[in-house]
This record gives C-alpha cells, sequence and structure tokens, in this order.
C-alpha cells in the first residue's frame, strides 16, 4: 500500500519495481505485494543504497522508496525523480532523510 498520495509518477515506479521483482523472483505480479511505496529524499547522491568504495555527491536527492514482498522476501527498490528504480541488496539500504524533508 502506497504511503503517500498516488501520484502518476510514484505509480509508474510502482509499475518498474514490480515488473523487475517478477523477473527477478519468477513469482507473478499480481502474486507480489507493495508493502509500502512513497516519495522521500535521500540523504545523498546514492539513493540510499551507497556501494563500497564509490564517492557520492552530498546534496539532498528527491526520490521514491518502494518495498514489494515477494514470497516471503522483502524487496526494497530505491530511485531518484528520474531513472528506474533499483533494487538494493540487504545490508546495504539506507533509510531516507526523516520527517519534513520527505517530498
Amino acid at each position: 500500500m502506497p504511503t503517500n498520495p498516488l501520484t502518476p509518477a510514484l505509480q509508474t515506479q510502482i509499475d518498474l519495481a514490480l515488473a523487475d521483482a517478477a523477473r527477478r523472483t519468477g513469482i507473478a505480479v499480481a502474486a507480489l505485494k507493495v508493502a509500502s511505496a512513497e516519495q522521500v529524499t535521500w540523504p545523498d547522491g546514492s539513493l540510499g543504497c551507497p556501494q563500497p568504495g564509490v564517492l557520492y555527491t552530498q546534496a539532498l536527492v528527491p526520490g521514491y522508496r518502494i518495498r514489494i514482498e515477494a514470497g516471503g522476501a522483502m524487496l526494497d527498490y530505491h530511485a531518484g525523480l528520474r531513472g528506474a528504480p533499483r533494487l538494493c541488496p540487504p545490508g546495504r539500504s539506507r533509510d531516507p532523510v526523516p520527517g519534513d524533508s520527505r517530498i
């Protein structure tokens, strides 16, 4: 269930994340569940999913976070305002900026 009002841009991000989750897991899109979907502000250019050894811009980045339940696993997708959401592997995911900074 989206936690913010569902905008066309957020719906597009959800659809892209569902399609990727179905491809990765082999589970039909209809059997996947959107646990949460929201517009957020990421603390830097890593979009909340930093890769070891990579330097990122140190500016706030508006974007999206979508969590999908797939066969007992939780898949965490992160995105900026442009581009497709990317799956963030377990253990690498960072939370967006809390509070009023969400867009």
